[in-house]
């Protein structure tokens, strides 16, 4: 799948093109049939099948008090999208001018950039735009007049309830990651590059790569039994998500690190990936480094038990 990130890019020469458009966050069942119903459409045309998504959430730039937490970090979306085999992604840059655009201006600016559009596929209540002022209805408007067709698809339901990011992030919320797995379709995970940390671990004798998750949103704080993948290697794992109250930091910071068991090695600057295993249990406060460090080789066999 190629990445571009002007419409340009795609240099279809001519072809026809089919394109789904959405922010896709998680890339849920929901977003994998528009995906999926686009490439079948790029296909029987002999067209290139391209994703539309942007560079954040355009809440971020509109609505800045209300921006979600993100499920998926922009790589681990980028990889879902790409096992649904589109040709290409266009991420677009969301930016203060980017969000001048009407639906109008959006959709005709797309057109004039690719060529030829030979249908648009999203979810029935897409809206986006300038004061979403574009949604399903606008789109058939303008396919009307510029050759395209439109397929605006209703949500997919699981257990009677309607599949979205939203209750996605309920889920993991409440701790129910298989319940989120079924959702996303493949097990629920967070992602983030490895950052420099205070060194903590490496003290106590358990060295752990921070991960910098700033934007996604986590599961409760506590320990818990995990995978990491990392340069393409699994490995079994402890991982913490808290504030580490045994420190007594007047303005602690929610930390999310991992202990990977029987490894050794400089990680700072990779990506690693995480899935849960099982949660070992809530986040203390110990008396001391010394109670901590006891504990926390408790959870590593806790943890290999869990394995």
């Amino acid at each position: 799948m190629n990445v571009i990130h002007t419409a340009k890019d795609l240099a279809a020469a001519g072809r026809r093109v089919c394109l789904s458009i959405g922010v896709f966050d998680g890339v849920h069942l929901g977003h994998q049939q528009i995906i999926r119903k686009t490439v079948a459409d790029a296909r029987q045309r002999e067209g290139l099948a391209l994703v539309v998504t942007f560079d954040r959430h355009p809440s971020t730039i509109v609505a800045p008090a209300h921006v979600p937490p993100m499920i998926y970090s922009q790589p681990q979306k980028i990889r879902a999208i790409e096992t649904l085999d589109a040709d290409a992604l266009l991420v677009i840059r969301f930016d203060e001018e980017f969000s001048r655009q009407t639906g109008e201006q959006f959709v005709r600016a797309l057109a004039n950039d690719i060529g030829r559009i030979e249908s648009v596929c999203v979810g029935a209540d897409f809206v986006f735009g300038q004061k979403r002022s574009g949604n399903v209805a606008l789109l058939k408007q303008l396919g009307g007049e510029m050759g395209f067709q439109v397929h605006g698809l209703a949500a997919v339901a699981l257990d009677g309830e309607t599949v979205s990011s939203t209750r996605i992030r309920e889920a993991i919320r409440s701790g129910d990651f298989d319940a989120a797995g079924q959702m996303l379709g493949r097990a629920y995970s967070i992602a983030g590059r490895v950052a420099h940390g205070d060194q903590l671990g490496q003290k106590l004798g358990f060295p752990t790569a921070n991960l910098d998750t700033k934007g996604l949103l986590l599961p409760a704080n506590g320990v818990y039994a995990a995978h990491a993948t990392v340069r393409k290697q699994i490995h079994r794992a402890v991982l913490n998500i808290g504030h580490r109250p045994t420190l007594q930091n007047p303005a602690p910071e929610m930390r999310v690190e991992v202990h990977l068991l029987d490894f050794s090695g400089d990680l700072y600057g990779e990506e690693m990936e995480i899935t849960f295993a099982s949660r070992l249990r809530d986040e203390q406060k110990f008396a001391s480094l010394e109670e901590l460090k006891s504990q926390i080789t408790k959870d590593i066999e806790a943890a290999r038990h869990a394995f």
